[in-house]
């Protein structure tokens, strides 16, 4: 048998994974011992960790993020109205599996974009596809890809997303353009998959944010009434860190 074909013909089956450590272990003589199957088993495994590595990698980079959170780092002190059990629960992603959704409001700085990016990081290693957007400049595109003829494909791609993030939720006000992005985005997701919106805006307030009654109405009852709702409280946590450092 000749090695280096084996070694060659795993990497043109693009098996470079299993290519590299079967080439490391003839190298340093390891595993000599081991049965056939023993082997095979081995050399699989790490074949198929590398490529799950290499996914939850992509769906990361996909994601664009802007900040790299992570549901370990979230902090849980009482001033902040974040109750410990209760986001664990969210955070197991039960949600996106029953098509709900979760909407985190509170004033600027409490940590709303880190919690919706640290969920979206946990579905990324659960290898769901998901995407945060900065809300306004989400609609600043689809108002152009309605000038380009390329609406529909960009519609498409936001539908197919396990897990949307919608952050900085109404901070400009609705045109036309938007109202209709927003109302396509959400009747298309409703009862599918799951989004997350944060805002520093009362949802109280929505309605007359997003304008034109029947479309407000319509989007307000597919997203608010299947939302988990989280209403942060305190002092800005950037305020804190600068104080601090």
């Amino acid at each position: 048998m000749n090695k280096n074909q084996t070694i060659e013909k795993l990497k043109s089956m693009r098996l470079h994974a299993m290519a590299s450590m079967y080439q490391h272990n003839l190298q340093n003589n390891l595993y000599g011992e081991a049965t056939a199957d023993e082997y095979i088993s081995l050399l699989t495994d790490h074949e198929w960790e590398e490529r799950q590595n290499t996914k939850i990698q992509r769906l990361l980079k996909q994601a664009n993020f802007r900040q790299k959170a992570s549901i370990a780092d979230i902090d849980y002190s009482n001033v902040r109205n974040l109750e410990k059990n209760m986001f664990q629960r969210l955070a197991s992603l039960d949600f996106i599996t029953k098509k709900e959704n979760i909407i985190l409001s509170g004033a600027s700085g409490v940590g709303k974009s880190y919690i919706a990016q640290a969920l979206g990081h946990q579905a990324c290693l659960m290898e769901l596809k998901t995407q945060y957007h900065i809300t306004s400049r989400l609609f600043s595109r689809l108002k152009l890809a309605k000038v380009d003829g390329t609406y529909d494909k960009e519609l498409k791609k936001l539908i197919k997303v396990d897990l949307l993030i919608l952050d900085d939720f109404g901070l400009q006000a609705f045109d036309n353009y938007a109202r209709n992005a927003l109302m396509d985005i959400i009747e298309d997701r409703f009862s599918n998959k799951s989004t997350i919106v944060s805002s520093q805006i009362p949802v109280s307030t929505w309605y007359d944010i997003i304008g034109e009654g029947t479309i407000a109405d319509a989007i307000l009852d597919r997203l608010v009434n299947s939302s988990h709702r989280i209403n942060l409280k305190g002092e800005s946590m950037r305020k804190n860190f600068m104080r601090d450092n």
